[in-house]
């Protein structure tokens, strides 16, 4: 009898460990993009989406776009990050620029791989291509615009409310005058109230 209480005690605990240890995530499912969940007081997605699709309304209704003859080469320069939390400013540029390519009314110079076209043109320049297929030096096109910007935050707290305001500003800097000739700002605003972690 003693032996098998104490069967049963050692099967108790060891389940009891169990459910007290560290869980992991194994079961899932698929979720929409689209859907907002505000899960808790960070920068998301969502807020993300909402910022990138008025930034790229508002470009490609300039009127320095819109009424060009051409398709004008853009270059995005990286978002400056004025708020005290991490948000993937690259995630941000590449929506921005992925919207804007698809409406096929500009188009991207990526200055970020100007290192990698170099290395080309040096390998062409070594014979091992054919002359046909070499590229060579000379004919990228210059940009003619530079889109740049900042984001940045204000939080108030009062008692159990938090406010989250966020702003975003881009600029599309025409790079043969310097001039602004497109600015947008895109306002986000969210109320939180903090819930107590009781049982009850």
């Amino acid at each position: 009898m003693k032996t098998l209480l104490a069967l049963v005690s050692v099967v108790t605990a060891l389940v009891m460990m169990q459910g007290c240890g560290p869980k992991e995530f194994t079961k899932g499912t698929y979720d929409d993009p689209n859907q907002v969940n505000l899960l808790d007081d960070k920068f998301n997605e969502a807020d993300m989406q909402q910022m990138s699709e008025q930034i790229v309304n508002a470009m490609i209704d300039c009127p320095e776009i819109k009424e060009s003859k051409g398709r004008p080469t853009i270059a995005v320069s990286k978002v400056a990050n004025r708020t005290e939390e991490f948000i993937d400013i690259d995630s941000l540029n590449e929506m921005i620029r992925t919207h804007l390519s698809k409406s096929r009314k500009v188009r991207f110079i990526d200055r970020a791989e100007r290192g990698e076209l170099d290395s080309e043109y040096d390998y062409g320049a070594t014979g091992k291509q054919t002359r046909d297929s070499a590229k060579k030096a000379g004919k990228q096109i210059a940009v003619d615009y530079l889109l740049t910007g900042a984001i940045a935050t204000n939080i108030q707290q009062v008692g159990n409310d938090k406010l989250i305001y966020y702003k975003l500003t881009m600029n599309l800097t025409n790079t043969d005058t310097s001039v602004i000739d497109c600015t947008e700002e895109k306002e986000i605003r969210k109320k939180y109230r903090k819930q107590s972690l009781g049982l009850f």
